[in-house]
């Protein structure tokens, strides 16, 4: 097995009405004043941040909210939240939704105490040294954004969207009731599943030779996924399928599943650009990009897909070829992202062609303006990228 080290000290507590212990719990971290975190008019209709409310008075914690976070969360957002935090003498944020409100909670958290622009740590100029505590109450299982050390924001300027991973990111609790799940929209639950699934594909497909340990904990998260999703999208209130989905999402983001390898992350920054320049959702731009990646890349490690195909899809080699069963994987991959009714191809996702120019922008700017190439188990250079991006740009593959 290669050398890692496993680093996640977030505290989970899992079950059925699990928010209405939030108050207690900052309070025995050690806040006092909290900054409430959240998104649109679903946390309020379905009465969660009432309870929220009702937990944080009775613990006797000074709280104001700050709503607004979006898909692809805004810089903007950020700036305001960290004005916000430094009037009211906030020590504790907590967020109240899904990754979105939990990326721009987190990016409120390290520019509180910054004392420069906070997109600096977002743009690789500097790294923090301190950040406020924050904790989350997740409504969507996805982005394992709530035990996860990354943050993901868009700066509208230029509409650059970039992650950053820090272990001040670390939230210090999380509060996980499945129950908040069953009133999501199928889209909704759809993304969330593709994301899961792209947090262990993206570190599975790696160079770095076999960690048998860790490739069958990948391997097993898949399977369970791909059991309990559809379950998940037929049956909205099964709370088996909705807890096995929410756990799946933060393991598969925690780096339980990538453990020894250093992960290859290509889709995931191929479509940044395309959340960032067409304000689509994140499981729905990976679902649509991952095809056109993976056979662009897969005879760089045959071998790789085959297993991949035999352990995760049960699809046996027989009298095919290596590269059949590779593509044979590609393919049962893809399948199960349309019947959850997502994209498959970029054109499909946007209803249109790209034109050249919109290819040749996403292409410039998933470079940082050469300033990086992208993955490892095929390195793309900007000629690659690019053509990654065309072999999208098609209604049918």
């Amino acid at each position: 097995m290669n050398s890692f080290e496993f680093f996640s000290p977030t505290k989970v507590i899992f079950g059925k009405g699990v928010e209405q212990r939030v108050g207690k719990e900052i309070k025995a971290w050690g806040g006092t004043r909290v900054l409430v975190h959240f998104g649109g008019g679903s946390v309020k209709r379905s009465g969660l941040l009432d309870r929220v409310e009702a937990s944080l008075k009775e613990a006797g914690l000074y709280y104001v909210l700050l709503g607004g976070a979006q898909p692809n969360p805004h810089l903007a957002l950020v700036h305001e939240g960290i004005q916000l935090c430094r009037k009211e003498k906030i020590d504790f944020i907590l967020a109240v939704g899904g990754g979105s409100a939990m990326d721009s909670a987190k990016g409120i958290a390290l520019g509180v105490p910054y004392d420069g622009e906070v997109w600096d740590f977002y743009d690789r100029k500097a790294n923090p040294v301190t950040a406020l505590p924050h904790c989350n109450i997740p409504t969507l299982a996805a982005s394992g954004s709530e035990t996860s050390d990354s943050s993901v924001i868009t700066n509208e300027d230029g509409w650059l969207k970039k992650g950053y991973s820090t272990p001040f990111n670390r939230p210090k609790f999380t509060l996980m009731n499945p129950e908040l799940l069953y009133t999501l929209p199928p889209y909704q639950t759809a993304c969330g599943i593709v994301d899961i699934m792209m947090h262990t594909l993206d570190r599975y497909f790696s160079y770095g030779g076999v960690n048998e340990m860790t490739d069958s904990i990948a391997e097993a998260l898949l399977r369970n996924v791909i059991h309990y999703g559809p379950i998940c999208m037929e049956q909205p209130e099964n709370f088996e399928a909705r807890s096995e989905i929410m756990w799946a999402g933060s393991l598969s983001h925690n780096h339980l599943t990538g453990l020894g390898k250093p992960g290859d992350w290509s889709p995931h920054q191929l479509e940044h650009e395309l959340g960032g320049k067409f304000d689509v959702a994140h499981g729905a731009g990976l679902a649509a990009i991952w095809g056109a990646w993976a056979y662009h890349v897969y005879k760089a490690d045959v071998s790789r897909f085959v297993r991949y195909a035999q352990n995760v899809w049960g699809i046996q080699q027989g009298d095919a070829t290596p590269e059949e069963t590779a593509v044979k994987g590609i393919e049962a991959t893809r399948n199960f992202f349309h019947s959850l009714g997502m994209p498959i191809t970029v054109a499909e996702m946007l209803g249109r062609r790209m034109t050249d120019e919109e290819i040749e922008d996403l292409t410039i700017k998933a470079t940082w303006y050469d300033r990086r190439t992208l993955g490892n188990l095929m390195v793309l250079d900007k000629d690659e990228i690019r053509k990654v991006y065309q072999e999208s740009n098609v209604e049918k593959m």
